[in-house]
């Protein structure tokens, strides 16, 4: 649940390991104040200049690592992920596109060509399905291609699997597992297309690491003559699931029917690499009537499916995945938007970059304040100050006698930044509901100087 922006950071960043306790402190407090207002440059929300000074020094600092800087962000995510019996690990890549050219020419090329410049940066964001809660973010890794490198392509079939990008799953779930310790049984890492490589499925069965991965390929399985696909197109329905597809873009909406299938299957290992048969459960959806543009998952699990229930609960974990590619858009540009800093080095960006990558997911978590089960009161999320305040400003009626539930505090957040649910969805965007957020701390602040004022008087 999102904290007061002081006690978020020292809860984040207060046991940070930089060298000096006085970096810490610094540490805590730039990151409070970039809670308190994110997006926004150092020099329009630093209070004085002795902070915005004090707050350059530190990410200008050269003996301040941004990784310990994570070390302390992940740590506190391993303390909340202790509360939860489930977790989804939602792993994307995403790339920081950067265009001015005090930072440009430091970094490598994010593209097929040289004129994208910028890093690349590979999340692990845990989620809890059963409270419907982000737990926060456990592991991040940047990169940054080196600008001599582009064509490296041609020579992948020559390159060994732990120099290849694609082993940045692999490491991501090593980083994870040494984090998370014995917490990682309860963990199921949930990954897109690009994540069904043969050595890394082998690892996280190896490890007894739990997964959902969407399948990419039809692969050679060891039931019957058949390729993978082929096989699954075979299998009786289990049943079915009615989906809402939304609008985006040029796609209309609509509502979709799918066809859920399942079974054991034994991944043969590829003829050009060494290893073992993968023994994996196979689920499949597949929109019915509409074969060649519909909605098709193919998606492989270590999780045993032996009813249709099973199957359902894969795909409704698959179904969160997006949820890493919404904290990417948050932290770039609708939250923190970290892509329009203009820092003299990397290794400066990365320092602001990491500390950024930690409020992103303090947005992201109003997101989920409207599916709660059974809707708790506001006051989980509020101060009774804050919500009597949001009552006034937005119901101006007589306060209730008890505290609104998290459902009445979700829509007037977002009616307080502007949302107008104009497309009948119930849901808001997270850049409104944070717009909401900081108009509701603005008028707090405002609220406490006029008390103070009051009683000088």
């Amino acid at each position: 649940m999102i904290n007061e922006h002081t006690h978020w950071a020292k809860q984040q960043f207060g046991k940070s390991d930089l060298g000096d306790p006085r970096r810490t402190a610094r540490l805590v407090k730039l990151a409070s104040t970039l809670a308190n207002e994110p997006g926004k440059p150092l020099v329009n929300i630093t209070q004085s200049p002795a902070d915005m000074e004090g707050a350059y020094r530190f990410i200008r600092n050269e003996n301040i690592d941004a990784t310990a800087i994570a070390e302390s962000g992940f740590k506190a995510t391993v303390e909340q992920a202790k509360s939860h019996n489930l977790l989804l690990a939602l792993e994307d890549t995403t790339t920081l596109i950067y265009k001015h050219s005090s930072i440009r020419d430091d970094l490598g090329h994010v593209g097929r060509g040289a004129k994208q410049r910028g890093l690349l940066a590979h999340s692990v964001l845990l989620f809890a399905p059963d409270t419907k809660q982000v737990v926060g973010l456990i592991e991040q890794s940047r990169w940054s291609r080196d600008i001599n490198t582009i064509g490296k392509r041609e020579k992948h079939a020559t390159t060994s699997y732990e120099e290849k990008e694609s082993y940045k799953w692999e490491s991501a779930s090593r980083a994870m597992a040494e984090q998370l310790q014995g917490q990682m049984a309860n963990v199921i890492s949930v990954c897109d297309r690009e994540a069904d490589i043969y050595e890394y499925l082998q690892y996280k069965l190896t490890e007894q690491q739990r997964f959902v991965i969407r399948s990419m390929q039809s692969r050679h399985i060891e039931e019957g003559e058949n390729k993978l696909y082929a096989f699954a197109s075979e299998l009786m329905s289990a049943g079915t699931k009615h989906i809402h597809i939304a609008q985006k873009g040029g796609r209309k909406a609509r509502s979709a029917t799918l066809d859920i299938t399942y079974a054991p299957v034994t991944l043969k290992a590829p003829y050009n690499k060494k290893g073992r048969s993968l023994p994996v459960y196979y689920v499949g959806s597949a929109e019915r009537g509409n074969a060649e543009n519909g909605l098709s998952w193919h998606l492989l699990t270590s999780e045993p499916v032996t009813s249709k229930e099973d199957a359902l609960a894969i795909i409704t974990y698959y179904e969160h995945r997006w949820l890493v590619e919404e904290y990417h858009k948050v932290w770039k540009s609708d939250g923190t938007d970290i892509e329009s800093l203009r820092l003299q080095s990397q290794d400066n960006m990365e320092r602001l970059v990491t500390i950024n990558g930690f409020i992103a997911t303090r947005i992201l978590q109003l997101k989920f304040t409207n599916e709660q089960p059974d809707s708790p009161s506001c006051e989980q999320l509020l101060s009774p100050k804050a919500w009597k305040l949001l009552w006034l400003k937005r119901i101006k009626t007589p306060l209730p006698e008890t505290a609104p539930n998290m459902s009445w505090a979700y829509q007037e957040l977002a009616k307080l930044g502007g949302w107008k649910d104009t497309k009948r969805t119930g849901r808001a965007s997270v850049k409104v509901l944070w717009q909401g957020w900081l108009k509701l701390q603005a008028i707090l602040e405002g609220y406490d100087l006029a008390k103070s004022l009051e009683s000088d008087l």
